[in-house]
């Protein structure tokens, strides 16, 4: 189960570098209204895209690693930890879509949670619930 969690984990952090730096334009794209894309601040945000892929470049390097490295850490705790911080990291990416997904349905809101987004916001939601279990399982 471990090794399973952690190759999603690798995947899916991998999907987030190469849409947010790699496909950066793609991912502001499917954020911002094509009425709003002739702004600088759509350049803005295919710039800070890539920021935010660089940080799902390292966690897919870190659960590649731990892959690579399963007996370097003996103690379920130390599991626990690890895994806390995965899902912490999907956690929040849910999180920060919660609101969002809120004013969608009030028919208001930044970027609309459905499609590829609404797939996005669902894989973190579950990949939260996948590290948070196996977390726990770790722990207790």
């Amino acid at each position: 189960m471990l090794e399973l969690v952690l190759v999603l984990n690798a995947v899916w952090y991998a999907m987030g570098f190469n849409v947010f730096s790699i496909r950066s334009r793609i991912f502001a794209k499917l954020v911002v209204p094509k009425a709003h894309r002739d702004t600088p601040v759509f350049e803005t945000l295919i710039l800070s895209g890539k920021f935010l892929g660089g940080f799902n470049l390292a966690f897919s390097a870190l659960n590649i690693l731990l892959l690579l490295n399963l007996t370097t850490f003996n103690n379920d705790l130390q599991w626990a930890i690890l895994l806390f911080v995965n899902a912490v990291a999907h956690g929040t990416q849910f999180g920060f879509n919660v609101p969002v997904a809120i004013q969608n349905r009030r028919g208001e809101g930044v970027w609309q949670v459905k499609g590829v987004m609404l797939f996005i916001f669902t894989t973190d939601f579950l990949m939260m619930l996948f590290n948070a279990a196996l977390a726990a399982i770790y722990f207790f």
